[in-house]
């Protein structure tokens, strides 16, 4: 190789890597901006591009039914006021009861969902589970915990059609805002999620009327679940 091709390959190699590093930098330098600014899913984002259905209201916390924040809360993260982003418990947890590291299911808190949404994609992707662990912690350091909840109830897919966030959900199923749930309306919403498509809150069959039981029963159980709610942090 002529030493003249060698030099000018190696500014090649590291304009890329700047640029790969600049876009996994992307994140980091927006999280503090979401402290004020109302974000937007990648999921959003997608299906606004393809021309899908998007509904969105957003609300602040303080206009969604506190029942729905400590049932979302019981349901998917039940440590969220005490960890930092991240639940070690639970990750542990996951794999230990799993066969193998391809089976390893579970131990996504709140925030590492709300930075998967809003920077990652979805899918199980070792790949994609380094980036969001790291962001996690950044977004928990970064925001406060009422904060990532009210991104996080504001962005979630809640509905079988481009439903995003407590509000388009509660209007579509229960034909009123979401400041107005009840214990067993909002136990239903969190126990669509992951997957609002086929655990349709506004026709629930007998699996997804007993999950919002139980998640209705924990909540009465767990108030303290969400103190931090009524923080500053």
């Amino acid at each position: 190789m002529r030493p003249g091709f060698a030099r000018r390959k190696r500014p090649v190699w590291r304009t890329a890597l700047y640029a790969v590093l600049a876009v996994l930098l992307v994140p980091y330098a927006l999280t503090p901006l979401y402290a004020v600014v109302n974000p937007y899913s990648t999921l959003m984002l997608w299906r606004t591009l393809t021309g899908q259905r998007v509904v969105q209201t957003w609300v602040p916390l303080s206009k969604i039914d506190p029942d729905l924040a400590l049932s979302v809360i019981v349901a998917e993260d039940g440590r969220f006021c005490s960890h930092f982003g991240i639940d070690v418990t639970e990750i542990r947890d996951a794999i230990e009861d799993a066969d193998g590291l391809d089976d390893v299911r579970g131990g996504s808190t709140i925030t590492q969902q709300a930075v998967k949404n809003l920077f990652l994609w979805q899918g199980r992707s070792y790949v994609r589970k380094a980036l969001e662990l790291p962001l996690a912690l950044w977004f928990d350091l970064v925001l406060t915990k009422r904060r990532i909840l009210e991104i996080y109830l504001n962005i979630a897919e809640l509905g079988p059609d481009g439903e995003f966030g407590a509000e388009a959900a509660a209007k579509r199923s229960f034909g009123h805002s979401a400041a107005n749930l009840g214990r067993y309306q909002a136990a239903l919403l969190a126990a669509s999620l992951p997957n609002p498509v086929t655990r349709d809150t506004k026709r629930p069959g007998p699996g997804l009327r007993r999950l919002a039981g139980l998640y209705e029963r924990r909540a009465g159980r767990s108030p303290e679940a969400a103190a931090c709610l009524r923080q500053r942090r």
